[in-house]
């Protein structure tokens, strides 16, 4: 069965995964290093009523995660969160990013926050097209910010207000 639902503890062992693999393959996070299940925990146990964090399950396994975050910890920031998703590799291009960009955006609309931010490496044509698709804009670019993989790559801005 396929379905998105929030993320629960027991989930924990495949959103690592999910996120090790972009860490070693994708420039879409800069981390450079991978995390433990118990590096994660703390991670985890950021989200809950405030902040959501989604899974889409397939066959009992979960696949992907979305997430929102908060952009900023300085109180007039409040409103505003950080979209994250990632996709095993596996299930990527199969239409699960949007289905879980939608629902997040329900969740954060849900919440009463009013700006969602993203910030897309330079090069990331798949993740800049789902958040067109999803009625994101273009807000600027950071240009080399990250080093990763033996290059600098600049990190674009897309903002939606809810």
């Amino acid at each position: 069965m396929k379905m998105i639902r929030y993320a629960e503890e027991k989930d924990l062992p495949d959103l690592v995964e999910i996120y090790n693999e972009a860490i070693r393959t994708l420039n879409a996070t800069f981390d450079t290093k991978e995390k433990s299940v118990e590096e994660r925990k703390a991670w985890f146990s950021s989200y809950g009523e405030k902040y959501p964090l989604i899974v889409y399950e397939d066959q009992g396994k979960v696949v992907g995660y979305a997430s929102l975050s908060p952009y900023n910890i300085k109180p007039a920031y409040r409103l505003t969160v950080e979209l994250s998703i990632y996709i095993s590799n596996a299930y990527r291009g199969k239409g699960i990013g949007n289905k879980l960009i939608v629902e997040i955006l329900r969740e954060g609309k849900i919440r009463a926050f009013h700006t969602v931010i993203s910030g897309i490496t330079g090069g990331n044509k798949g993740s800049v097209h789902l958040h067109k698709k999803n009625g994101f804009k273009e807000a600027g670019v950071i240009k080399e910010v990250g080093y990763k993989f033996n290059q600098w790559h600049d990190v674009y801005y897309y903002q939606k207000f809810l």
